[in-house]
């Protein structure tokens, strides 16, 4: 149970505080109206296809291709980076670390490069968190605030792409600050990929992609995609990310819940008026992005500023994204003696990012 508690820290205590909120607010048939039926959907999606791409290590095989092909320290690194970053647009931030961690210490330890452990793990991490930016659903927040503002497709891409291209530049200059070119060889292995599995979840992937982007009804999803899985990888249904799903239902509650208290109506209403951007990305660094999205979205209409808050908010603390809490827990497992070293360099890294990132937009805007 402790184990269970402390994995799933943050539904624990999302449904603690809809519990907390359900005696404030006493459950009615307005309780309905707090869900994004749709959010949950396309999420629960786009998660089962790339469990069952994972399951044939289409991932995996990829991204080991991407690296063979580079010959030094710095630039296998870099293309480590840059595969998490662009996995986080296509297959969210959880998932492309949960997918590309592993592949990082791979290539570290089998190349006796674990120095560089650290480093390689945090940028991996902060490349996730912003490489998800760029669309609606990289990070499981902006498939929310997509949906519940009805975000037009060329408005989204054009609020999240300069602080997206500033990103890029970021974490392609750190690798050449940081790493010393030096020369590295990466072990042989096969690995085989069923093609016509391949090629039904590749299918399956661009339905839950045009079911993001409204092309399909979200129902036809959830009625094709877990009937196929059925029959190929039942695997998938269950390595789905359940508490992720349930995080989202428990914190519609608590804000659903919290709009309706007027006195926190008004207060997180003022906050969000002097300066939406600083606060959402604020708050991040608290309750985590996924939440602080759907919270503050009852208190603003200024879906650009609270879109931008709660991306470049997943830098900074370990919680102000669940994917950070993967990527402390994938590092731990290899170095537990190491958790001061690797939370110095961590804030180190995740704030400098989250502070120029910040200033950036805060200058945009």
């Amino acid at each position: 149970m402790t184990k269970f508690i402390r994995k799933n820290a943050v539904m624990v205590i999302s449904f603690i505080a809809a519990l907390v909120t359900s005696f404030i607010i006493a459950p009615n048939k307005e309780y309905l109206n707090y869900f994004d039926f749709k959010t949950l959907a396309c999420l629960f999606c786009v998660l089962c296809v790339v469990c069952a791409l994972k399951n044939i290590n289409f991932f995996y095989m990829l991204a080991r291709r991407v690296v063979q092909f580079f010959k030094t320290t710095r630039m296998s690194i870099l293309a480590l980076i840059y595969i998490t970053f662009i996995g986080s647009m296509l297959i969210a931030n959880d998932m492309a670390l949960l997918t590309f961690l592993p592949l990082g210490f791979f290539v570290l330890s089998a190349t006796d490069k674990k120095e560089h452990m650290a480093f390689t793990f945090i940028m991996q991490n902060i490349a996730a968190n912003l490489g998800g930016m760029l669309t609606p659903f990289g990070n499981p927040q902006n498939l929310y605030l997509y949906s519940t503002f009805d975000i037009p497709n060329g408005e989204f891409m054009k609020i999240m792409a300069p602080p997206f291209i500033l990103s890029v530049a970021l974490i392609t200059i750190c690798p050449f600050i940081f790493v010393k070119n030096e020369p590295l060889s990466l072990p042989e292995e096969k690995l085989n990929v069923n093609k016509k599995k391949a090629a039904m979840y590749l299918f399956l992937f661009a339905l839950s992609i045009a079911i993001v982007f409204r092309g399909i009804p979200y129902w036809t999803g959830l009625v094709i995609i877990p009937a196929v899985l059925l029959f190929m990888d039942r695997k998938a249904l269950k390595m789905v990310d359940y508490p992720l799903l349930l995080t989202f239902v428990f914190f519609f509650i608590f804000s659903g819940n919290m709009a309706r208290i007027e006195a926190v109506h008004e207060f997180f209403s003022a906050l969000l008026d002097k300066s939406t951007l600083l606060f959402s990305a604020f708050s991040c660094q608290v309750i985590s992005n996924v939440p602080s999205a759907i919270l503050l979205s009852q208190f603003t209409t200024n879906y650009k500023e609270l879109l931008l808050g709660v991306n470049i908010g997943g830098a900074g603390t370990l919680i102000a994204s669940l994917a950070s809490l993967i990527t402390f827990r994938e590092y731990i497992k290899h170095n537990p003696t190491r958790i001061k070293y690797y939370i110095g360099m961590f804030s180190a890294y995740n704030f400098g990012f989250l502070f120029v990132l910040l200033a950036f937009c805060y200058f945009i805007c």
